[in-house]
């Protein structure tokens, strides 16, 4: 682990309760982005360093511009970089490589999961020509970097995957 420098701040820990309702309002924006925009369910925000400010919020807009992708070139364009540090997104799933290479360049020194590639690979399928999921974990990405991104996810234990995977499910139209 990187020790805090002016490039790897100190997050305050995310209490409980912070991650609960930061969860609940990412996949409420997920079922919202599905729901009434027509969206795939892919959803991210961004909190400040207090852990409960929303900032921004974003929502997959296409195969390429991604939630977690554009949250962070949208938080680099507004936010200043040693900020940013401090600042956590949280996503309903775990950002690609693409989304997590983004979040790196930005400088967000947390990422909150709820679920993981490999659930989403599961309910989407091999091949799925909307969905071709690659089988790198974010923690990887975010290891050959030369600054710290804590990760925190999947949140199984917290039931938080199970929900996102069952809204998905909706709109990948294999609802149990």
């Amino acid at each position: 682990m990187l020790p805090p420098t002016p490039l790897n701040k100190t997050l305050l820990p995310l209490t409980p309760a912070q991650l609960n309702t930061a969860s609940q309002k990412c996949l409420a924006l997920q079922t919202t982005g599905r729901t009434t925009h027509s969206k795939r369910p892919f959803a991210a925000l961004l909190l400040a360093p207090d852990n409960e400010t929303v900032l921004l919020t974003s929502l997959s807009l296409s195969h390429v511009r991604h939630a977690e992708c554009e949250l962070a070139r949208n938080a680099a364009d507004n936010y200043a970089f040693d900020y940013l540090a401090s600042c956590t997104i949280v996503s309903t799933w775990e950002p690609c490589a693409m989304c997590a290479g983004a979040i790196y360049w930005a400088h967000i020194g947390r990422l909150v999961y709820l679920a993981s590639e490999k659930e989403l690979r599961k309910l989407t399928g091999v091949g799925n020509v909307e969905n071709l999921t690659l089988d790198l974990p974010c923690r990887a990405v975010f290891g050959a970097g030369q600054t710290r991104v804590e990760v925190v996810g999947p949140l199984v234990e917290e039931g938080w995957e199970g929900r996102v995977v069952e809204d998905a499910a909706l709109f990948w139209g294999k609802a149990g």
